[in-house]
């Protein structure tokens, strides 16, 4: 079985949407922010050209999605949601509490933004499963304690309140 914490986790349709996306971006949306830098070029001296520097922003950023998309459908897998009876896997929405105070809990899905549902709201916290927390709960179910430790240090004691698929 593959390590669930590589994978990313779509429906059909959120992939479709993916691919469609990265298309755009690699065809028509290279092209128009090309002619962007094209144009600003032409308006002459570069170093005090703010179109010129907006545009060549624009193409970084889409040549990071463009990386970004890639390496996602790369380890993407596609099919039904993951099931609870296996415990979190990324595409599960999770209520954790903290053990050392019960009282403070935490909503987030385990995944990536692209796993979100247009049920979820704009608020809801991503974790990576690849991070310590994403590791720590891969597997786990509904009332267990799990650990991991923090980037300074502690160890942190959770429990797992609930899971849903998102």
């Amino acid at each position: 079985m593959p390590d669930d914490a590589a994978l990313f986790w779509f429906t059909q349709e959120a992939y479709d949407k993916l691919v469609e996306e990265l298309a755009y971006l690699k065809g028509e949306g290279r092209q128009l922010v090309s002619a962007k830098i094209a144009r600003a070029r032409d308006e002459g001296d570069l170093s005090e050209n703010g179109g010129y520097h907006a545009a060549r922003e624009e193409q970084g950023q889409q040549e990071a999605r463009i990386r970004q998309l890639t390496a996602m459908l790369e380890k993407a897998q596609v099919g039904e949601p993951p099931s609870l009876e296996d415990g979190i896997r990324p595409g599960v929405r999770v209520t954790i509490y903290y053990d050392d105070d019960p009282d403070d809990s935490e909503v987030f899905l385990l995944g990536s933004r692209e796993l979100m549902t247009l049920d979820d709201s704009v608020d809801l916290e991503v974790y990576s499963p690849q991070s310590p927390l994403g590791q720590a709960l891969l597997g786990a179910r509904k009332g267990d304690k799990v650990s991991y430790q923090a980037p300074n240090g502690k160890t942190i004691e959770i429990t797992v309140a609930d899971i849903s698929v998102s």
